[in-house]
């Protein structure tokens, strides 16, 4: 069989199992108002807004190969529209750790990592999902994973600390 056919079967079966077994938690909907970057949003609830990072992926970095690329793609897919996002936390600077669930059913995690333009950030994700999206990008190398030797954004902003 096909790599390629594997992979994609692989993925149906994570799929399928995630939606069975995935934890559910607080919604949030409202339109969004702001792209900061790849996995950065501001959404507008009612008059609060609210500053939304996506959960587990990372998006490489302005400055950053196909960092500028990552943002286009969230700001075409997602901005002036109302989204839901479904959310269990938040992280240490206040920002709520969640999925942004655009146009129906898309979750804008998964077409980020699909389109090779996110990493699965495996740190702080177990999401099967996100790992099989992953591996079918980097295989067929999608967006960033046309480069030879890509760099984890958590890797390039330790690099940026480091300079004086």
């Amino acid at each position: 069989m096909k790599k390629e056919y594997i992979v994609g079967i692989v993925l149906f079966l994570l799929l399928v199992l995630y939606s069975i077994f995935s934890p559910s938690g607080d919604q949030l909907k409202g339109r969004v108002v702001k792209v900061q970057d790849g996995d950065t949003i501001t959404l507008l609830v009612g008059s609060t807004q609210h500053k939304i990072r996506l959960q587990g992926i990372d998006c490489p970095e302005k400055g950053q190969p196909f960092g500028t690329v990552s943002t286009k793609f969230t700001s075409d897919s997602v901005f002036g529209k109302t989204v839901t996002v479904e959310w269990e936390e938040k992280d240490r600077y206040g920002r709520v750790l969640g999925d942004v669930i655009y146009d129906g059913k898309k979750s804008l995690s998964e077409e980020l990592v699909k389109a090779g333009l996110a990493w699965h950030y495996k740190q702080y994700s177990k999401d099967p999902v996100l790992a099989a999206l992953e591996i079918k990008a980097r295989t067929t190398k999608k967006g960033l994973w046309a480069d030879k030797n890509p760099i984890p954004p958590w890797e390039w902003r330790k690099q940026k600390r480091k300079k004086p």
